[in-house]
């Protein structure tokens, strides 16, 4: 039995008093800080990919309805104990009156009612846990009469925590897929009357008529002549919604008419690449405030009721509180606490309501100019705050390079408006990540040359200076001899490997070896070019889905200039799709840097376009694989592969973190006039030196391979959009948004895909 010293019992014994007295009172502070935060911070998550900021906000929605529970059940303990020593015995009205405040964080803000998908699937969870907590602030309140003269507040507050949870769960429910998707479908067609046409085909076959059935299209409905010409702010929000609400079954994979098809494709033929991207941000917004938010509910006729009638509550329990409450009666700290808890509230409920104000579900509730003196001003107010939150295009001038990158202030974002790249070349060379682009300093412009600060550079060389040399040499020593130390050296000077093959491993490489681009202005309009050529040739549903279904093919066939049919075998259904990804990926790399460094080469933009699009496809395949689910197969085992087939080359050649272009020589310089499969078999799933045997092919076509090469990553692009579970797409939105997903939703929107279908009538007609 271990004895406790006279000094350490006297320390416990002062923690313990310290608790019994501060508990309740760090708790509730405790759950109304997270209730701040959240209010404040969850909005950021659809403008940023900073993983430690995600991992924060995630903290918090988590914790938060932890504190609020736990915190319940302190003051329940609390009332229900009559020995309790806390300094809080004296003022049982007051716990009866915070009791309430918990149910209203367990509401939780209007900017976070979900922080995935999944969240939304627990509504029913929610529910109950609604009724067992009402039920234990009763009890409190309860235990508290008949002597509690804050009755009133506190009946009051009871009923703001109520409307308040009972706003979340009906956020969540509304917002649960299998709900979402109910409300999206149609009153059930049973079709043409079968019955009656057969009885009529069968009288005609009697009165010997010659009769044939003959199959027509549904007549299209008459559609709204297209706008022309640019959108200005007001408009983008109103043809983005109207698009939502056409379109938001997409996100449970709902089909849509021939008419929808014809009214979106003939207004996104109509628009020009940079209003197109404009109108699609919002659409997305809208997406995001459906799922994650309370948006969905608040900016109804129910919700706007129950937001006053909750805030007028919060200030009515304020008023009795402040001027009928003798406050002389309770602990001056305990009813410092209670103003706390009340002016919280009310600013939280104040912050939320100039949300929902300025949102952008507001604005799309103004169908038309407002015209009227009186509110002219508030339409002013609008469109001027419209006009901040506008999309920013920037111009660069870098090593001769001209091009334009998004660059909206973070809290005007409506997604983190960046592209992550991942390299397979300097993954295998253990390389740290550098940017094709860096608006933020132009002068460290650089195509994927050495970067002026590497954090491998700094590991070894400037990091050992700020350190003394004996933890240095310490440092060191426990690295080469044992596994903790190992460990130790991983966490603090961020190595590449790790021992188990855990999701850690993922999400620290992911830290290490991913890089953000911010999206040209140049790539989006190719990207919008290309699909909207193919958009020209899909007449009808079939052919939107055919075209959607090129993985290389269409642009390798479609050319009248040059024969492509030697690249035919790297393309299309002649290779599984993770495959033509990883082979074009590492191809596109060796002739990047194989090919002369001249920039202001007409060119080298669809250069520029082609590393881009490859450096983003591998981040999404290697690092977002449920993304590519329905298209990956064994994505993850051939990367992995044909990284341990590089590795072992680089070593015997001696090459290290930086040599990108040594590498790729390397690698060029192997005969490949077998193919590897001859001599290897097909137990390694590697795809190096297939890869080598296309670059050796691109590379016969001079500088025509670049223009070959970027349409070629529009496709492999556009067929993974189109294949990746819509609930993917949705899913992303809340964590910084995707290029992949703009493009899904433009494909929709261009009436290519699979997502149309075409209506048909069946007509008896007399004759032969």
């Amino acid at each position: 039995m271990i004895k406790l010293t006279p000094a350490l019992t006297t320390a416990l014994y002062f923690i313990k008093k310290i608790w019994d007295e501060w508990n309740i009172r760090g708790a509730l502070m405790f759950s109304l800080l997270l209730q701040s935060f959240l209010t404040l911070v969850a909005p950021f998550r659809i403008s940023t990919r900073r993983r430690p900021l995600i991992a924060l906000i995630w903290c918090a929605y988590l914790i938060a309805d932890a504190a609020a529970n736990y915190a319940i059940g302190l003051i329940t303990n609390s009332q229900r104990t009559q020995s309790n020593p806390s300094g809080l015995k004296g003022d049982s009205d007051l716990l009866a009156f915070w009791a309430p405040f918990l149910l209203l964080h367990l509401g939780c803000p209007d900017t976070i009612t979900a922080f995935s998908l999944e969240d939304n699937e627990l509504w029913l969870r929610h529910m109950l846990s609604l009724i067992l907590q009402a039920i234990a602030a009763l009890y409190v309140f309860i235990q508290s009469l008949p002597r509690n003269k804050l009755q009133v507040p506190t009946l009051l507050m009871l009923v703001a925590g109520i409307i308040k949870y009972a706003e979340r769960i009906c956020a969540l429910f509304l917002a649960s897929l299998d709900r979402f998707r109910d409300s999206m479908l149609q009153k059930p067609d049973p079709g043409p009357d079968y019955a009656r046409l057969m009885k009529k085909y069968a009288s005609m076959k009697e009165g010997n008529l010659p009769t044939r059935i003959i199959t027509v299209q549904e007549p299209e409905k008459e559609v709204k002549e297209t706008k022309q010409g640019k959108l200005d702010d007001l408009e983008v929000v109103h043809y983005a919604y109207h698009f939502f609400e056409t379109f938001k079954g997409l996100v449970v994979d709902l089909m849509f008419s021939i008419h929808a098809r014809k009214e979106s494709r003939d207004f996104f033929l109509a628009r020009e690449p940079v209003d197109a991207l404009r109108v699609i941000e919002v659409e997305l917004t809208f997406i995001y405030g459906v799922f994650y938010t309370k948006m969905k509910v608040m900016h109804s006729i129910v919700g706007y009721l129950f937001r006053f009638t909750a805030f007028g509550s919060v200030l009515a329990a304020l008023g009795l509180f402040h001027f009928k409450a003798n406050k002389n009666e309770y602990d001056p700290f305990n009813v410092k606490i209670t103003y706390i808890l009340l002016l919280g509230a009310i600013a939280l409920e104040v912050v939320a309501f100039l949300m929902l104000i300025f949102s952008d579900w507001t604005f799309a509730s103004i169908k038309s100019p407002v015209r009227s003196i009186i509110l002219f001003p508030v339409a002013a107010i609008f469109r001027g705050f419209l006009a901040v939150k506008r999309r920013r295009w920037y111009d660069y001038k870098c090593m001769g390079v001209n091009f334009g990158a998004l660059g909206t202030r973070i809290l005007f974002r409506r997604w983190s408006e960046s592209v992550s790249a991942h390299n397979f070349i300097r993954y295998c060379l253990h390389s740290s990540p550098s940017t094709i682009h860096e608006p933020s300093s132009c002068g460290n412009f650089s195509l994927r040359k050495k970067s002026t600060i590497k954090v491998a550079e700094f590991r070894e060389k400037h990091l050992p200076q700020l350190l003394p040399n004996s933890v240095v040499r310490a440092l060191q020593r426990i690295k080469k001899n044992n596994v903790v130390g190992k460990a130790i050296w991983f966490f603090c000077f961020i190595p590449r490997t790790i021992t188990t093959k855990t999701s850690l491993k993922d999400f620290l490489d992911e830290i290490r070896y991913v890089s953000q681009e911010p999206l040209t202005k140049e790539l989006w309009e190719f990207i919008f070019a290309e699909l909207k050529a193919k958009s020209v040739f899909a007449d009808s549903p079939e052919d939107a889905k055919r075209i959607s279904s090129s993985r290389g093919e269409w642009a390798l066939s479609i050319s009248a200039e040059s024969d492509y049919s030697n690249l035919m075998e790297f393309a299309g259904d002649q290779v599984e799709y993770d495959e033509s990804l990883l082979l074009w990926h590492i191809a596109t790399d060796i002739c990047h840097y194989t090919d002369t460094d001249n920039w202001n080469d007409p060119d080298s933009k669809n250069r520029r376009f082609s590393k881009l699009l490859s450096d983003y496809m591998l981040y999404i395949l290697v690092m977002r694989p449920t993304m590519m689910s329905n298209v990956a197969g064994i994505g993850k085992i051939r990367f992995q592969d044909t990284c341990a087939e590089a590795e072992r080359l680089f070593q015997k050649t001696g090459l290290g973190p930086n040599q990108d272009r040594k590498a790729c020589k390397e690698i060029y310089d192997v005969n490949t006039e077998v193919k590897p499969v001859y001599l290897k078999g097909d137990r390694s799933k590697s795809v190096l030196f297939d890869a080598c045997r296309l670059a050796k092919e691109l590379n016969k076509l001079g500088e025509k391979k670049w223009l070959l090469m970027s349409k070629v990553w529009v496709e492999l692009l556009s067929y993974a959009a189109t294949q990746c579970k819509a609930s993917s797409h949705a899913q992303q939105i809340s964590k910084g948004g995707e290029l992949i997903t703009f493009v899904w939703l433009l494909m929709a929107h261009l009436g290519l895909g699979h997502y149309f279908q075409t209506n048909t009538l069946a007509k008896l007609v007399p004759g032969k």
